[in-house]
């Protein structure tokens, strides 16, 4: 049994993370720290995990544990880990976005591997430290892996994607409200979302040469959770010859899927899957691209990434029932 440790544990994807955790056959949650809630029973703030378990948020912090969480705020991780040294045993895993680039994935002595494993599953394997993907970063690039690695992005990229209100994590803010969220629909952060950042640096990655525009507009939508995400760019080649592209790209992906039939939201949400389903309207590839955005765009994907870096099935506590009805 792994020993684990979860750092900043009252948001929404700690909370998955320890529904995940509990379920989990190989690991044993050793601590949930945090400084906001510590002597609480963790069912006080997380109400689903009532009957589950009795731990309780924890003020102390065991640096020796097998695999550590860091459930922060952008900016926060590196921070704690400044002032917190860990056991040279300890595997990280991180779910903010302090790490995910190249310019920042080296941090005292620490090299961060980029954690989505459609990408650089081997890298995962062998990894001690993983820079957990962002959830629309994790929706757009599984939109776009298989184009970039067979070089065929030639041209801009149009990005239209919607994510639930528990992307905006648990603070209270004007656009968070019921109130406000309620039978409404708004865009944000257009053109410039954080997470452009890593999608580009992959796309360059699988395709050194592409040189052209990814245009993203991020919507609020007025549901919990889930991304939903359209994307297209022009495609010389016919639907039957993307659809081969894709399902070679993702013949071995054990979360992946490349459906033939429309999907929707619902399909995915309390799973840790992604599907994918290709149309070509007249030059243009239309790729829809959906997932649960705190799990396999978070907490879901943590866990994926740690069945690789210990060799379990990669499957292994992550095999879940949609919330389809």
């Amino acid at each position: 049994m792994l020993e684990v440790g979860i750092i900043g544990g009252a948001g929404y994807t700690a909370g998955e993370l320890i529904r995940l955790l509990l379920n989990h056959p190989k690991t044993n949650i050793n601590f949930v720290y945090s400084t906001s809630n510590a002597g609480n029973k963790l069912y006080k703030v997380h109400q689903d995990l009532v009957g589950s378990t009795d731990i309780s948020f924890s003020s102390e912090v065991n640096t020796n544990v097998d695999v550590l969480f860091l459930c922060l705020g952008h900016g926060n991780s590196t921070t704690f880990l400044q002032k917190n040294s860990f056991s040279d045993t300890t595997k990280i895993i991180d779910l903010s976005n302090d790490f995910r680039l190249t310019a920042d994935k080296n941090f005292e002595g620490k090299e961060f591997v980029y954690g989505l494993p459609e990408l650089q599953k081997e890298a995962i394997k062998s990894a001690k430290y993983i820079a957990n993907p962002g959830c629309f970063a994790t929706a757009l690039q599984l939109a776009i892996l298989p184009l970039a690695a067979n070089g065929l992005l030639k041209n801009d990229v149009h990005i239209n994607a919607v994510t639930g209100a528990t992307g905006a994590g648990t603070s209270l803010s004007a656009t968070t409200h019921f109130t406000w969220r309620d039978n409404n629909f708004s865009h944000y952060k257009a053109f410039n979302h954080q997470h452009l950042g890593e999608i580009n640096q992959t796309v360059k990655q699988l395709q050194a040469d592409f040189n052209s525009e990814i245009n993203f507009m991020p919507n609020r939508g007025d549901f919990s959770r889930g991304i939903f995400a359209t994307t297209y760019t022009k495609f010389d080649g016919t639907l039957e010859e993307a659809k081969a592209i894709y399902k070679e790209y993702y013949k071995d992906a054990a979360f992946t899927i490349v459906s033939d039939e429309s999907i929707f939201m619902k399909q995915v949400v309390n799973t840790n899957k992604c599907l994918v389903q290709l149309e070509k309207h007249g030059n243009k590839l239309l790729i829809t691209s959906i997932i649960d955005n705190l799990l396999k765009g978070a907490s879901g994907a943590a866990i994926q990434n740690l069945n690789l870096m210990y060799g379990f099935e990669e499957t292994l506590g992550l095999n879940l029932k949609a919330n389809y009805f």
